[in-house]
């Protein structure tokens, strides 16, 4: 009966009732929609950092990250590789690479870049080059001359696919070492800066041409979640010499980004508040106008018996009825809005410059995580509940003598 009761009241003055629930409606859109474009920024700024040969987990020999040189490379990686790839999930992939700083040059220009020597099918699943070129052919395993560049270096050598480049680096004499490589084929990243700095060719003739061996510079691991990454981390560390070898994972590489993650976290909340605080106020207005209005009505239920306690649970259930129905409208607005942008992304190309240096790419898509969506209607619905229970106490305080004075 209270339900009933309540249903009916809230319809008394229908262009009120809307009013608030438009109220809510926006607020629960702009929470959801807004904090999944923020989500989805922190996602691609996450995905662009471990793709960019980074990985869920890096290994390399102690002192690399600080001075990555050949004097600092993993000799003999295979008892190394044996026991790391022992300790990971069945689903996880690993790519050993060798990299060096470099010059690359060609007749008229000369940039400095880092030269990757990898395994194509290694890489695969671990890293951005892993999902081949854009134009041209991918390099093999066993190619001697082969090398693949990005489009964004080969505009600036003013060069073209089959013409030459020549690479020269620090080889493990301490002594220059040079090649030339012929331009098998050309990749496309989400960063231009990406495409200037990351050169490829086959392990084997990084290899040769330094003079190191079978010896690699670092093994990257790829998991099924980035969340495993830490304690996976923990326990790679546990079956390796430590002393030899250093295990970090990608939280560790970029804490940049693992700031990021913890600031926005942090963002969050203080948003659903704000727009929590801007909505609460028209919802105690609103109950409050209804409660006045309805005044000799509650001093007349008062006069019959009713307990106060029933009368703030009828003003409750009427604002529960308002916030369930605002925030099941914004839920789906909101969900309904990301899906659609979702497919095609939102494009901030004229943003691009400062994007890139963000480490995000111009375009954007949405990200929506259900604990967002959990903690959005929580807010809404718990302390719209909340903050009615001012107008509904004050319902209960009313006495038949004060209603029948009030005209």
């Amino acid at each position: 009966m209270d339900l009933t009761i309540a249903w009916r009241n809230i319809w008394r003055n229908p262009r009120r009732t809307v009013i608030i629930m438009i109220a809510v409606i926006i607020g629960i859109w702009s929470m959801i929609f807004l904090t999944a474009f923020m989500r989805g920024m922190v996602v691609d700024m996450v995905e662009n950092g471990i793709a960019t040969l980074t990985g869920d987990i890096k290994i390399y020999a102690r002192g690399f990250r600080s001075d990555p040189s050949l004097e600092n490379r993993i000799e003999n990686p295979d008892p190394l590789l044996k026991t790391v790839m022992e300790t990971l999930p069945d689903k996880a992939k690993v790519a050993t690479r060798v990299r060096v700083n470099a010059i690359a040059q060609n007749a008229r220009h000369s940039a400095g870049v880092e030269l990757a020597g990898i395994d194509p099918e290694m890489e695969a699943g671990v890293s951005f080059i892993g999902d081949g070129v854009a134009s041209g052919e991918m390099i093999s395993a066993d190619d001697a001359n082969g090398i693949v560049i990005g489009q964004a270096l080969l505009d600036k050598f003013e060069t073209k696919i089959g013409n030459k480049l020549i690479l020269m680096s620090e080889n493990s004499e301490n002594d220059i070492a040079s090649k030339a490589f012929r331009i098998r084929g050309v990749y496309r990243a989400k960063l231009e800066s990406t495409e200037k700095r990351f050169v490829f060719v086959s392990r084997s003739a990084a290899q040769e041409m330094l003079g190191i061996g079978t010896d690699i510079s670092e093994i990257s691991v790829m998991l099924e979640s980035h969340d495993q990454a830490a304690p996976i981390a923990e326990k790679i560390a546990e079956d390796i010499d430590t002393s030899a070898y250093s295990v970090q994972s990608w939280q560790e590489l970029l804490p940049m980004l693992q700031a990021y993650i913890e600031i926005f976290d942090g963002f969050i909340i203080l948003w659903y508040l704000v727009v929590f605080m801007a909505m609460g106020f028209g919802i105690i207005n609103t109950t409050l106008m209804a409660v006045f209005e309805r005044m000799r009505e509650f001093g007349l239920l008062k006069a019959l018996g009713m307990q106060p306690w029933r009368i703030i649970r009828q003003v409750l259930i009427e604002s529960g009825f308002i916030l369930l129905i605002g925030a099941a409208v914004g839920n789906v607005l909101a969900l309904a809005m990301v899906y659609i942008i979702g497919s095609h992304g939102i494009d901030l190309s004229a943003l691009a410059t400062g994007f890139e240096y963000a480490g995000m790419s111009a375009v954007i898509y949405p990200e929506v995580f259900l604990t967002d969506v959990m903690l959005a209607n929580a807010v809404v619905i718990c302390l719209g509940l909340i903050v009615s229970a001012y107008p509904a106490f004050k319902a209960a305080r009313i006495t038949p003598v004060e209603a029948m004075a009030h005209v």
